[in-house]
């Protein structure tokens, strides 16, 4: 098991952390500033290497008003064997007035009779800027064949905390589980082996920024849709999913997304997240 408890505030020109706690096999890194903007980049790193069966991994992660943070993983999360019962991660993800959270972790990549369940649950302001990427790739299998795995289940739930309450913007719900049928097929991965999602949430989302992003992603070698969830309190959100044969060309597609948003939101260059 694994708990990691991250809060971070603005304190003078940059954004620091406030409270950092962790106990079990998750920890981050020391802070880092990739840039002169203030922005925080904190790695989070599972010194046990990967996710095996019945592990619980906790994290809660809160971003204060007017606070920016850059949360990336050391590499990429392995899901090896599962038998008894699934690996599983909890992410509790809170996001203050004009705040800013940046969630881009290597892939995920889920071998052989894996089981993995991941859970995140979003709360934020209609000021509030949210940029959560995820890649999901097959592992490697004695017999070369892709789709080994029982099942891996994301789940990410977004509310929005207006003038009327807490409400729902977008509930993505994913499950693969190629025990049950052809996963490749059409209507499913369509021939494809690894699968990228992009979610955007800030008042400056419309159709205008979601035909951008497409017209990015039309140079690369992946089969790519753009939808845009209801405007809630001000906010709307953008779900980019993406399926390809190479974790590289995702990476460099939603890469290329999420640079155009730090350049013309922020003022920023594009992420360098060097970490080999």
């Amino acid at each position: 098991m694994g708990e990691l408890e991250l809060v971070v505030a603005v304190r003078g020109q940059c954004s620091v952390a406030s409270h950092q706690y962790h106990r079990g096999a998750l920890r981050v890194l020391r802070p880092h500033y990739l840039d002169d903007s203030g922005q925080v980049c904190y790695v989070v790193v599972n010194p046990g290497g990967a996710y095996l069966g019945a592990d619980l991994f906790l994290l809660d992660v809160e971003v204060g008003d007017s606070a920016s943070l850059l949360l990336t993983t050391q590499s990429a999360t392995k899901v090896y064997r599962t038998p008894g019962s699934f690996a599983e991660q909890r992410m509790s993800l809170r996001l203050g007035e004009g705040a800013r959270l940046e969630l881009m972790p290597d892939q995920l990549i889920a071998y052989r009779e894996a089981s993995y369940r991941q859970r995140t649950a979003v709360t934020l302001q209609p000021s509030s800027t949210l940029v959560m990427a995820e890649v999901v790739t097959p592992g490697w299998s004695p017999d070369g064949a892709a789709f080994r795995y029982e099942e891996v289940r994301l789940r990410n739930e977004i509310h929005v905390e207006t003038d009327h309450g807490t409400q729902l913007l977008a509930l993505d719900n994913l499950l693969i589980r190629p025990s049950l049928g052809d996963v490749t097929g059409l209507g499913f991965m369509e021939g494809y082996s690894h699968l990228g999602s992009l979610v955007v949430v800030d008042p400056r989302v419309d159709q205008a920024l979601a035909d951008e992003l497409h017209h990015v992603t039309a140079g690369c070698d992946a089969l790519t849709g753009l939808s845009l969830t209801a405007t809630v309190g001000g906010t709307t959100g953008l779900v980019l999913r993406s399926l390809s044969n190479s974790t590289g060309e995702l990476n460099r597609l939603l890469g290329a997304c999420a640079n155009l948003l730090r350049d013309r939101w922020h003022g920023q260059g594009p992420l360098n997240l060097r970490k080999h």
